[in-house]
This record gives structure tokens, C-alpha cells and sequence, in this order.
């Protein structure tokens, strides 16, 4: 087992955040009292996105209902659901005049809906100010309330994701609130329900997983139809978070992004700093023409 003081390999180095578009994005989000993951999730990549004008806004607050055991947003009872921040985000996009906005949240367990309304109208509103923007959610399992799915698939998001962050046996120390089978439901529903809207997924090295079981949960997506993947190398955050068991040499991400491919997935990113929107327009800008040319 790793700890925080333990040296990391070289491969794990991310640039220091900085950068006129950097700076910005930071003044805009304490303007507009916006959250990003980026922010929150302590992201190795937001000086890389935010100066290539990419964000990801994080809504319903900043307090997650679930203590998932790696994930450095804080966990707690959040403050009631804010019905004004789609219009702050929404202004805040067409200022910015971002081509490619990811929204994402913390999980809402409090609300009936898991916060999927105000997921719908962040998309809807975003459309309206900024018609050129493309949106991507990544959304939470909803628990398992499949009309809060459908609600935001209703509004139109250019790229719908969902992480799996882990393979199926480490769920119970690692997503305890969370159930496997359900996440695997909630993308097949969304396959099978917008099979125009990518669907795309995300999980971490570095938890306990043995090689067999990333193979089996590669399978396991394709069988739903999972389009788009993202690979990375969990850190972490704190001396209260799940410790690191293994950091992955940068070829065992070429080996995972290879046998993806070879199951059908469109487009794979992996390797130790990427995270779930690294990249997020390239894969979207290829995942929609290989869907142009199967639907011609």
C-alpha cells in the first residue's frame, strides 16, 4: 500500500495551473458562485482544460449525500437545491463562449428527481444562450429512478456519461452506496432509449482491481453499448481516503485502451492523469462520426 508522503513514479505529473484562459474561468466561477469538479475533485488536468477553454461546472451544490471512498468532494447534508443555477451557468458558458461544456454534480439522495430537473434545465438553457455549445452530463445513478434518467436524456445532452469508477467486487469499499448492476442498468437504458446520444463511462487503476476483473467490466460495458471510455490512475486525496494499492506504468493503460478497441468501443482514452472529461470534445467529435455514418 501507497501513502500521500510516499514519492510517486515519474509518469505522475501533472503542469502547474496557470495560463491567461486559467485565470478567467477561475474569477468567472466566484462571480457567478459555480462549482467545477475540477475544482472540487482536486483535477492534476484543470490548468491543461482551462486554458484550452474547457470546463467541467459541477451543480447541485457542493456537498455530496454519498461518501464514496475515494472521492475528494466533501460528503454531508447539502443545502436546498438552488433553481437559479442553470441560468448562472448558462450565462456564465455564453460568456466564457465555450465550444464544449461537461456538467456534472454531486449525488443528490435527498431530492426525488436525485437533482435530474436541474440537469435538464442546464442543458436546455445552455442550448438557448449558446446554440453552438456542445453539452456532456455526467450524471449519478439517480437511484435508480429511471424517470429521472429520462428526464435528462428528454433534453438533449450531446454525450450522456456515467462512472463506473471501479470493477464489480470492489464496490462495496469503494462505492458502498452504490450498486454495480444499477450503473450497468442505467446505461444500457440510455443506449436503448437515445442510441443517437453517446453513452460513455469512466474507472480507476489503482483501487485492488486484478487484470481479469478490468477485462470482465470491459465486457460487461460493451454489453451494454458503451461507446466512449475513460481510463486513469486513482489518487488520493486525503490520509482519510481509500490508500493507493498500485500505480500503473503507462503501458498497462496502452494494453487496457487496445483491448477496448478490439470490443468495439469508439473511442478510449487511458492512461495515468486522464480523467473522466479529459478530452471530452475530441471523443464526443469522434463518437458522433462514426454515429453520422451509421445512421446515414
Amino acid at each position: 500500500m501507497t501513502s500521500l508522503r510516499e514519492r510517486k513514479p515519474p509518469w505522475i505529473r501533472a503542469r502547474f495551473p496557470g495560463g491567461e484562459r486559467h485565470g478567467e474561468i477561475v474569477q468567472l466561477l466566484r462571480d457567478e458562485t459555480l462549482n467545477t469538479v475540477c475544482q472540487e475533485a482536486r483535477c492534476p488536468n484543470i490548468g491543461e482544460c482551462f486554458n484550452r477553454g474547457t470546463a467541467t461546472f459541477m451543480i447541485l451544490g457542493d456537498t455530496c449525500t454519498r461518501a464514496c471512498g475515494f472521492c475528494a468532494v466533501t460528503s454531508g447534508r447539502p443545502a436546498p437545491i438552488d433553481w437559479l443555477e442553470p441560468s448562472r451557468l448558462a450565462a456564465a458558458v455564453e460568456r466564457l463562449n465555450l465550444a464544449y461544456v461537461v456538467i456534472t454534480s454531486v449525488n443528490r439522495d435527498d431530492a426525488s428527481d436525485g437533482g435530474a430537473q436541474i440537469f435538464a434545465s442546464c442543458i436546455e438553457l445552455i442550448r438557448r444562450r449558446s446554440p453552438g455549445t456542445a453539452v456532456e452530463v455526467l450524471i449519478p445513478d439517480f437511484v435508480g429512478n429511471w424517470d429521472a434518467l429520462e428526464t435528462v436524456l428528454s433534453a438533449g445532452p450531446t454525450v450522456l456519461n456515467h462512472n463506473v469508477e471501479t470493477v464489480q467486487r470492489l464496490y462495496p469499499s469503494v462505492r458502498f452506496q452504490a450498486r454495480y448492476e444499477r450503473s450497468l442498468e442505467l446505461l444500457r437504458r440510455a443506449s436503448d432509449w437515445k442510441p443517437r446520444v453517446p453513452t460513455k463511462t469512466g474507472f480507476m487503476l489503482g483501487l485492488g482491481e486484478q487484470r481479469d476483473e478490468i477485462s470482465e467490466l470491459l465486457r460487461d460495458l460493451r454489453s451494454v453499448e458503451v461507446d466512449l471510455l475513460t481510463v486513469g490512475q486513482y489518487l488520493r486525496p486525503s490520509a482519510k481516503h481509500l490508500p493507493v494499492s498500485r500505480y500503473a506504468p503507462p503501458e498497462e493503460f496502452d494494453s487496457i485502451r487496445e483491448e477496448a478497441l478490439s470490443l468495439g468501443f469508439r473511442h478510449v482514452e487511458s492512461g495515468p492523469m486522464v480523467r473522466s472529461s479529459y478530452h471530452a470534445d475530441e471523443q464526443a467529435r469522434a463518437a458522433q462520426l462514426v454515429n453520422v455514418e451509421l445512421h446515414r
